[in-house]
């Protein structure tokens, strides 16, 4: 019996003869982050496949449903990631806080310019946050006399198709952040950037109750995963 264990040991300690598939730790600690796959990253967060599969191959049969696309990845909610046999509960949610924590990594690197130029550096504060939504959201980026940003500011949750812009919420958020101009954001997550009537006429509406609150609202931004719009841009503003 102890001569079984030792040699249990003595086989499981030669790293470089393991099959790579049961091994993507040990490839991160002697080649780097850099070498591991999407689907060997994805099983050191799962931790352990089931008795007929790895992890690296519970992890690949997720990504080619889902098109080898961590965008997908992202869109995927709690229950649908448990609809893969195998993943359960805390897998999903560790694979959700993982993707989090990379979203909010980026967000706050963009962040750190603070002073606002072109409507790509509000898409690149907003992509990852509202790209990867399947409802809608505004928001407004508060800015203040320098175009440095003050707040950025969550003003409502919508459905599929529509969300809810309040001037009040608006211009009443801007106010108590002292701002001296505003960025509107919101997402399509039908993935199409042109926008619809309904944008277009709130936005007319709020441009113009911003110059009588000497507010004046720089930009709207479409966010969707395909990209975003930029009515400052496309001079519908």
């Amino acid at each position: 019996m102890h001569y079984f264990l030792k040699d249990l040991r003595l086989n499981k300690s030669v790293i470089t003869e393991w099959a790579e598939e049961d091994r993507p730790r040990e490839k991160l600690l002697l080649k780097g982050k850099a070498a591991l796959s999407n689907a060997e990253l994805i099983a050191i967060l799962i931790g352990s496949g089931s008795r007929n599969e790895t992890a690296v191959d519970l992890s690949k049969r997720i990504l080619s449903e889902i098109d080898d696309n961590l965008h997908n990845l992202a869109r995927l909610s709690l229950s649908d990631l448990q609809k893969f046999n195998g993943i359960g509960e805390a897998k999903a949610i560790s694979i959700h806080a993982a993707l989090e924590l990379g979203a909010r990594k980026r967000t706050a690197e963009a962040e750190k310019r603070k002073k606002i130029t072109t409507s790509s550096e509000v898409n690149e504060l907003f992509q990852e946050e509202l790209s990867a939504l399947q409802y809608e959201e505004f928001h407004v980026l508060l800015l203040n006399k320098a175009n440095k940003i003050l707040k950025k500011h969550l003003i409502s949750k919508g459905g599929i198709s529509s969300s809810i812009a309040d001037p009040k919420l608006i211009f009443g958020a801007a106010l108590n952040a002292k701002a001296s101009a505003l960025i509107l954001v919101h997402n399509h997550p039908s993935g199409n950037l042109e926008p619809s009537k309904q944008d277009l006429a709130i936005t007319a509406k709020l441009k113009s109750a911003g110059q009588v609150l000497d507010l004046p609202i720089l930009d709207h931004i479409i966010i969707a995963e395909t990209g975003y719009y930029s009515f400052a841009d496309e001079g519908t503003l």
